[in-house]
């Protein structure tokens, strides 16, 4: 029984979509929060930058009102132009400066004047009015301003790049969050896929093989009378092909079945599906055997269209990997409290190291996923599966489940031991 090389992995176009998705949150989260950092950047610039320009003119204000010429306050300079046309300027004062064109207009009687003048490669603000009967220049030097900018768009280009690492950092979170319904509901409609076409293909073979079997013998000319077992096998199929259809339709609005456990004989539903098996066993040439071995009866506890989808499932498992000519055994028995059906074949087997991963979803309707559905439902009545086997010699799988002891199995004719159907 060969398996698949990888499990659990999600389709290309799948990853491709996904990964798309999370690409574009991300960038759309890392860019959102990029645009905000910088907006908040140009805010505080442009605010430093209102601030000093209102700093600079007040200083000057203050200063060519009421500063010493000989004593100005930090990075200003002042000048005076006396009414005899001298100039009396302040220690160190840059050259080049007064300007001389602005004191003789404001002289004249003009309103204070206020400008920006470059001087030798450096920058000035300059304010020019009268004070008394002189005329005061005061001269702020603009390079500490522009250094203390520059330092500020230095720490605002840093403080971007680094919310923007932190902002991918962030967007990759998020789109996972994001992208995780996704992601879930896709790999939810692939298992829904892949459920019904294993769920269905089964019932579907048996209705499709026994109605060939009822079409040739009718054409064959046998008396109508002598087909009704065979009609009632059909309208029991399709009855449960309902039932199957009905669990699968309720799984895909991700609804949890909960329909109440009640008393279940696997022997009932053991020789029935080995009758409903028996047209495909025919053609394949495959003898199947049911056997209660010891006493007691055979009724579990559980939800009797999931438990014969096991057994249908352990059954269509059987007849895929047995030779023409081969045996498969279904054996019920009692172990204590526990309720042991066991569906052997002698075909073509299994690797007794591989017998974990036939109970493991794969991608697509491989092998192990009929399986897994098996395990799934299993475990859901509160019991075990397990299989053993070597290659060429056939495969043993055994289902476990709590006896139902209180309940009074359903009447029914009792199987001899070594009976064949």
């Amino acid at each position: 029984m060969s398996l698949p090389a990888r499990a659990g992995a999600r389709p290309e176009p799948e990853r491709r979509l996904l990964k798309r998705a999370r690409h574009r949150i991300t960038a759309q989260v890392a860019g959102a929060i990029s645009v905000v950092l910088a907006l908040a950047g140009v805010l505080v610039y442009c605010l430093m930058v209102h601030q000093q320009a209102a700093s600079a003119e007040r200083d000057l204000s203050a200063a060519v009102r009421r500063a010493s010429i000989a004593h100005p306050p930090p990075c200003l300079w002042l000048y005076a132009l006396r009414p005899d046309g001298t100039v009396e300027s302040s220690p160190g004062a840059p050259v080049g400066l007064p300007v001389r064109a602005a004191m003789d207009q404001v002289a004249t009687g003009l309103p204070p004047r206020v400008e920006e003048v470059r001087v030798d490669g450096r920058a000035y603000l300059i304010r020019t009015q009268r004070r008394g009967d002189a005329t005061v220049q005061a001269v702020l030097d603009l390079r500490y301003q522009a250094a203390e900018r520059q330092r500020l768009l230095h720490t605002l280009g840093g403080v971007e790049i680094g919310g923007l690492l932190a902002a991918l950092l962030v967007g990759q979170v998020i789109s996972r969050r994001a992208i995780a319904p996704l992601g879930e509901a896709l790999a939810r409609q692939r298992r829904f896929s892949a459920d019904v076409s294993h769920e269905l293909r089964g019932p579907l073979t048996r209705l499709h093989t026994r109605a060939q079997l009822l079409s040739r013998r009718l054409r064959g000319g046998t008396d109508p009378i002598l087909l009704i077992d065979e009609v009632d096998q059909l309208v029991t199929g399709t009855r449960q092909l309902g039932e199957v259809v009905e669990d699968l339709l309720r799984s895909a609005e991700f609804q949890q079945l909960r329909r109440p456990f009640g008393p279940v004989d696997l022997a009932v539903l053991a020789s029935g599906l080995a009758v409903a098996e028996s047209a495909r066993a025919d053609a394949k040439g495959v003898t199947i055997e049911v056997r209660c071995e010891g006493p007691g009866d055979h009724v579990v506890r559980g939800v009797e269209s999931a438990l014969r989808r096991v057994v249908s499932a352990l059954l269509d498992n059987a007849l895929s990997h047995t030779r023409v000519g081969g045996h498969i055994w279904v054996t019920l028995s009692r172990e204590r409290d526990l309720v042991r059906l066991t569906v052997r074949d002698d075909g073509v087997g299994l690797d007794p190291a591989h017998t974990e991963r036939l109970f493991t979803r794969f991608v697509g309707a491989g092998f192990g996923l009929g399986l897994a559905l098996v395990r799934e439902v299993v475990e859901g009545h509160h019991g075990t599966i397990t299989a053993d086997g070597r290659p060429g010699a056939g495969a043993t799988f055994t289902v476990r489940l709590p006896a139902d002891p209180a309940v009074t199995p359903p009447l029914r004719a009792p199987l001899e031991p070594g009976r064949r159907l």
